[in-house]
């Protein structure tokens, strides 16, 4: 069991002096279901358990445009380093209290990038074609459709219509969206890698449409009934640090 989760802050717990990624996550739209936790902890890495609020734990499905990744302090790439990118994630707290994020999917629509996080990063990337248009009204639609590894087909379209300014978010919206860190197997062993990017610009908004079964094919239940939260943000610029081993410690 873990020792007495971290609490949920709006900003990130530590900086991060010396960058692994940057990048920056744009056009963001955030939709979450709430699930049982018995219904997800078997998907999680070894040495974490569901985080919960209040007893439920959440499922999320969230669309953006990933904008120029890049390595430690090098520019990042205008090209392979940009594409739309749509992921199923779930909420995770470890043994020292670290809450995070652990992603089921993350359709993207670069090969290149895909391959590689597949190999390198054991991070379940899939090739999609994909993409992200503005319409009037503040309207934004979100699409894609798996190429590899598969299953084949499987996608969403997600239109979001953004409303007013969140000025202050409730106890949920900072739950679901202040994730200061991701917990992930590499290579066999659990690792936390952490996270920092400026506080989040928040949007409530309207779900226009939703058709998807990446949630499904991610090996969850079907999502019962309408989401509990859909946010949208304009984005932020994102830094990764190191990963840290089980122990807590840093990577060299």
């Amino acid at each position: 069991m873990p020792q007495t989760p971290q609490p949920v802050t709006p900003d990130p717990p530590e900086a991060i002096a010396r960058p692994l990624l940057t990048q920056s996550w744009l056009d963001l739209t955030f939709v979450h279901w709430a699930v049982d936790p018995a219904d997800v902890a078997g998907l999680l890495p070894p040495g974490t358990v569901p985080d919960t609020l209040d007893g439920v734990t959440y499922v999320g499905l969230v669309a953006f445009r990933m904008h120029r990744v890049g390595w430690l302090r090098l520019p990042g790439v205008p090209y392979l380093g940009s594409f739309p990118e749509t992921n199923v994630r779930l909420y995770s707290v470890d043994a020292h209290g670290r809450r995070g994020v652990v992603f089921l999917s993350l359709d993207a629509s670069r090969l290149i990038p895909v391959v590689v996080a597949r190999l390198g990063f054991r991070m379940p990337y899939l090739w999609s074609r994909m993409s992200v248009d503005h319409l009037d009204g503040g309207t934004v639609t979100y699409t894609g459709s798996r190429r590899w590894p598969g299953p084949r087909g499987a996608g969403n379209r997600l239109t979001v219509r953004r409303g007013e300014p969140v000025e202050e978010p409730t106890e949920l919206e900072h739950f679901l969206t202040a994730r200061w860190g991701m917990h992930n197997a590499f290579f066999g062993r659990s690792m936390y890698l952490p996270n920092e990017h400026p506080r989040w610009p928040l949007h409530r908004a309207e779900l226009v449409e939703c058709e998807e079964d990446l949630i499904t094919a991610a090996g969850l239940p079907r999502p019962a009934g309408e989401p509990v939260s859909v946010l949208y943000s304009p984005g932020v610029p994102v830094r990764f640090g190191r990963p840290a081993r089980p122990a807590g410690i840093p990577t060299p």
